[in-house]
């Protein structure tokens, strides 16, 4: 089986709408690959062979926080696992968190540069903590992003940060931790507990480093991912399987710690 932890989609009536005003945002740096509807996701993971997609939102405004997660819900399927996602700067974050555990979503994602808010501030730290007591895992944009200047507001040394802070659940930082900030990873976060994801990497980051973070972290903490439509994942797939790794390895990033975690 093979999971892609890091996609995202939107409902018909704003597919099109979404796509390009996040376009726009990213200074048309990534080229869609689908419509960004779910059918355009389905389809692709078809075309490219991917069994399960987990869909990531961000919430923007404290008002979405029901109908986003109640959206996200809705689609899921075989094919689809959902996370959710809060407001983080509202104050009923446990009552948003309560719901989205209540509506069977597997995490919440987390975007600190859209959001506005330094990945471990203390008043983040208490909603981690809250969300793992329910169960959820934690997914964070990590690193750069295109529409936003430095200094980016999540890094791996604020990840493991987070992690030393946390007791118990799971973390996951996207981009292999912190777009181009690889180095920091390997010598920082790697090997500190926190789940790494692959999403939109193989074009960007050394291979050579891949391996040497992949191992140093785990090999049971590392998960394919491509942040569809942002990036292709027949590209990252065939990147990936290209790299002199055991099949034992391959087939556990691939799907096999996603289904784990996810009890799928």
């Amino acid at each position: 089986m093979v999971v892609d932890f890091h996609t995202h989609a939107f409902p018909d009536n704003i597919a099109e709408t979404a796509i390009a005003k996040l376009s726009v945002a990213n200074d048309y740096v990534y080229t869609p690959v689908h419509d960004g509807t779910v059918s355009g996701l389905i389809g692709y993971m078809d075309r490219c062979g991917i069994d399960v997609s987990v869909i990531q939102p961000v919430i923007l405004k404290a008002s979405q926080v029901r109908k986003v997660n109640e959206w996200v819900r809705s689609i899921c399927s075989d094919r689809i696992v959902g996370f959710g996602g809060i407001y983080p700067h509202a104050e009923r974050y446990k009552e948003d968190i309560d719901f989205i555990a209540g509506l069977g979503l597997k995490g919440l994602k987390f975007h600190a540069e859209y959001q506005d808010f330094i990945a471990d501030d203390v008043k983040m730290l208490r909603v981690y903590d809250y969300a793992l007591s329910r169960g959820l895992i934690i997914l964070h944009h990590a690193g750069a992003d295109p529409g936003f200047l430095p200094p980016f507001k999540s890094s791996p040394r604020r990840f493991l940060n987070i992690a030393k802070h946390m007791e118990g659940g799971i973390l996951i930082a996207a981009h292999l931790g912190g777009h181009d900030q690889w180095d920091d990873v390997e010598e920082l976060l790697a090997g500190n507990g926190v789940y790494l994801d692959t999403s939109m990497g193989f074009e960007y980051y050394n291979h050579d480093q891949f391996i040497r973070i992949l191992y140093k972290n785990g090999t049971d903490k590392v998960l394919f991912a491509s942040d569809s439509p942002w990036s292709g994942a027949e590209t990252e797939l065939r990147r990936i399987r290209s790299l002199p790794l055991p099949g034992n390895v391959l087939s556990a990033v691939l799907g096999e710690n996603a289904k784990r975690i996810l009890n799928i």
